[in-house]
């Protein structure tokens, strides 16, 4: 879509098959400008959505009944999904397939398509952090984070995890940051929510017990960094993922 042309409605064949699919239940989701059908359809009045960051702006001032948010790669408003640019289009569909088939078909997914570790956003992104392949990271670094991967149930200091690299705590933490762009700390804490939210949606282990599977000690402490990180404690986020195991039929714009 060029920014600098007006705003056309798509055919209205298309508009009426997804107002179709929409009527019968379906998920319905947009991918990058894609956003512009569903708000011709009238599918996102009075919704959340985000498009692509140069469009953001038309899209709010086209059709005002949407609550625009630019600044974050995908929103979840339930049954329709929209996306910002092509990357975030990539997230949007890891977190479909995540919804539908759970949080260790999705890391093997964003695995094998060689996703980066993180994905920074301005909203809690529902992708799992895969440990890079062998040889993307070097040594010591690498060495940490497969270690890191298979204890984490026990306690985690800065020194410690320098030890194990065999690096001043200074060296680490700037290599660290040149393989993974995140701080050793962060990284620990992505992995730690993600063997959480894998137990919590593949095991009916208590909640107690997940906390010290992964790490946090005590319930209290991984209910506030679920809070903080992705805006949902720990037992809405288990009803939320088994609510929507079986999602129905989705329908794409894009």
């Amino acid at each position: 879509m060029d920014p600098d042309q007006p705003v056309v409605p798509p055919d209205p064949d298309v508009l009426a098959a997804l107002r179709r699919a929409h009527a019968r239940g379906a998920r319905i989701v947009s991918f990058c400008d894609g956003a512009f059908v569903l708000a011709f359809a009238g599918l996102l009045d009075d919704r959340r959505a985000t498009t692509h960051w140069k469009h953001t702006d038309r899209l709010a001032r086209a059709f005002p009944r949407i609550r625009v948010e630019p600044d974050v790669l995908y929103v979840d408003d339930g049954r329709v999904l929209t996306s910002a640019g092509t990357a975030a289009a990539v997230d949007l569909a890891l977190h479909v397939v995540r919804r539908d088939h759970g949080a260790r078909v999705a890391r093997q997914v964003a695995r094998h398509m060689v996703m980066p570790p993180h994905r920074e956003g301005g909203q809690a992104q529902f992708i799992m952090t895969p440990v890079p392949e062998r040889g993307a990271a070097a040594g010591g670094v690498q060495k940490v984070m497969e270690h890191v991967v298979h204890h984490l149930d026990q306690e985690f200091s800065l020194a410690d995890l320098a030890a194990i690299a065999f690096m001043s705590t200074r060296n680490f933490t700037r290599r660290f940051r040149e393989v993974t762009g995140t701080t050793p700390a962060q990284w620990v804490l992505s992995q730690r929510l993600t063997r959480a939210r894998e137990l919590l949606e593949e095991t009916d282990e208590t909640v107690e017990r997940i906390a010290r599977l992964a790490g946090f000690g005590s319930v209290v402490t991984m209910r506030q960094r679920f809070v903080a990180v992705l805006g949902t404690s720990p037992s809405s986020y288990r009803r939320a993922f088994r609510d929507t195991a079986s999602a129905g039929d989705t329908a794409l714009a894009g």
